[in-house]
Order: structure tokens, then sequence, then C-alpha cells
């Protein structure tokens, strides 16, 4: 009785855990959509610079050199350059993709500072879509399941074995 108890109270935890993710996705993909325009806005400002030269990107970041300060704003700006291709390619994935292929694409929810930002805003709320409630019957088969196995491994070592007659 006291497992099927802690099953279930294993498949509830589940369902309250993974019916919120179809929702966080959805805040993760914003802020990241978010962060790729301004990320675009600074590449291509800096890429309008170059060009008024008649350089190109690559060509204004090797020029810039001979300062400890320039320097130090080359590796700023490669930085923000790779970030904004890698963020640009995560929000396509993410907007391209269904709710059950977001979660199984979680790789893509690598950003930590837009992971940070979307959970520290995020609200728990019970789900009213199909989705949400998907995934709450997703979490509550997991959830028990996880449980029911835990036990099973605990019982193992001393359960009763059958002796052949």
């Amino acid at each position: 009785m006291i497992i099927r108890m802690l099953t279930l109270a294993g498949g509830i935890a589940g369902a309250a855990g993974l019916s919120q993710f179809p929702e966080y996705s959805q805040q993760y993909t914003q802020r990241l959509a978010g962060a790729v325009d301004e990320l675009q806005r600074v590449v291509a400002d800096f890429d309008a610079s170059a060009a008024a030269e008649g350089l190109t990107r690559e060509q204004a970041l090797s020029q810039m050199v001979g300062t400890d300060f320039v320097e130090r704003r080359r590796a700023d700006m490669d930085r923000t350059i790779s970030r904004s291709i890698t963020l640009a390619g995560d929000l396509e994935t993410l907007r391209n993709a269904t709710p059950l292929q977001r979660f199984m694409k979680a790789g893509r929810f690598t950003d930590q500072d837009i992971a940070t930002r979307a959970l520290n805003d995020f609200k728990p709320a019970i789900p009213v879509t199909l989705t949400g409630l998907i995934f709450a019957a997703m979490g509550f088969v997991a959830g028990s399941g996880t449980v029911s196995a835990l036990f099973a491994v605990l019982r193992w070592p001393f359960r009763r074995r059958r002796v052949a007659a």
C-alpha cells in the first residue's frame, strides 16, 4: 500500500514538473528571439562600419590590433558574432519544432543567461492546453515508472527464489 502511494506521488510529481515544460520552452524561445535580434543588430552595426571602410567583417577584425583595449574589443566582437550565429541556429530549430520536438532537442536550451532569466520570471501554472496535458501524462508515466523501478531494484535482493521441485 505504501509503495503504491509513493508510486502515485512520484507520478503526480512527474506530471506537475513535466507539464510546465511547454510554457517554459515558449518563454525561453521568446527570450532567445530577443537576444538574437539584439546580437544581430550589434553584428550588423559592426559590419556596416567595416563596409564603410571598404572592409569585410574578417578584414575589420584582423585590423583590430595594436593596443590591449583594441585587441580585447576584437575578442569581444568574435564572441558576439559566434554567439549570434549559435543562438540564431538554436532559435530557428526551436521555432520550427513542435513542443515534443523541443523536448527532444533540449540541448538547444543551452544559453545559461537566457535560461536563468527565463526561469527567474517563470511562474508554474496548471496546464490547460492539450500540449500541457500531454506533457503532464508523460510526466506521470515517467515519475511513477521511476519510483516503481526504484522500488523493484531495492526489493530485488530480498525476493524469494523459487526452488525447482
